[in-house]
């Protein structure tokens, strides 16, 4: 497995202990010390699987390349005398 599918699987099981402390919550009632700080602890690890998330290397999104503007003027004719046009030969020639 990949670092990202293990990490994956492990947001998935968090999730679901999330679901069920909050489940357990609504039977048991969440105003008991014990039931705060299973919530806090889910919530706590929730952080900080985030938190591994963004630091693991070779999961953040891959970053794109700068842009480049390329204006509309034309550019200086100058910059292709010594070139020739293509498809059409060079201009002091003629064609086979």
């Amino acid at each position: 497995m990949s670092v990202h599918d293990d990490l994956t699987s492990v947001q998935r099981c968090i999730d679901d202990l999330v679901r069920s402390v909050g489940r357990l919550e609504q039977q048991i009632g969440g105003g008991g010390l014990e039931m705060r700080r299973v919530r806090a602890d889910a919530d706590h690890l929730r952080e900080s699987v985030a938190l591994l998330r963004e630091s693991a290397p070779g999961l953040a999104p891959p970053r794109r390349p700068d842009l480049v503007s390329i204006p509309d003027t034309p550019y200086d004719s100058s910059l292709w005398t010594d070139s020739d046009d293509e498809g059409l030969g060079a201009h002091d020639r003629h064609a086979p």
